[in-house]
């Protein structure tokens, strides 16, 4: 049993130092700052600013009817008997909810729009993220976009010129 014990610490001090000897190697990266370096972001961002002007140009119009509607309304307001009021006035809260949804609708669209683009250049990102750290020997790459790490020292690897070459980015 004595000699199951000191075989047992043996074999546990052995581990520690092995352990202890191996030299841990941390990396960091600003993946935000990575990204919008990417050709791929700038062609999401005008695809998007493509999409989100063209919604808006949509409520543009629609915008400027319900004015017109609104101007048309008031200007004949007083000349106008109570059935004929109330159904124009009903006209124009009803078009004004139609651009309140189209609105929420359009704002929906363009952060799926979104999602979607960014989507497969996360994707590309991390898997060169993760090719760097393999290739390195790395533990860990922490996001230092993130605000997440406080300190990093000059010997944490920055993985960013590394992910760039394997984006084929400068």
């Amino acid at each position: 049993m004595k000699s199951i014990k000191q075989l047992l610490i043996a074999g546990l001090l052995m581990l520690v130092a092995t352990v202890s000897a191996q030299e841990l190697k941390f990396g960091h990266i600003d993946v935000q700052n990575l990204i919008l370096e990417l050709p791929e972001k700038v062609a999401a961002d005008k695809a998007l600013q493509k999409e989100a002007g063209s919604l808006q140009n949509n409520l543009k119009v629609m915008s400027e009817d319900l004015d017109k509607k609104y101007t048309e309304y008031m200007a004949q307001r007083d000349t106008l008997p109570e059935l004929i009021k109330a159904t124009k006035e009903k006209e124009i809260q009803d078009y004004d909810q139609r651009i309140k949804n189209f609105n929420n609708l359009a704002q929906q669209n363009l952060q799926q729009k979104e999602q979607q683009l960014l989507q497969p250049i996360i994707e590309k990102v991390e898997k060169a993220i993760e090719a760097v750290g393999a290739e390195a020997g790395l533990i860990y790459i922490f996001d230092v976009s993130s605000k997440v790490v406080v300190y990093h020292s000059a010997k944490s690897l920055d993985c960013a010129p590394l992910v760039k070459v394997k984006l084929g980015i400068q």
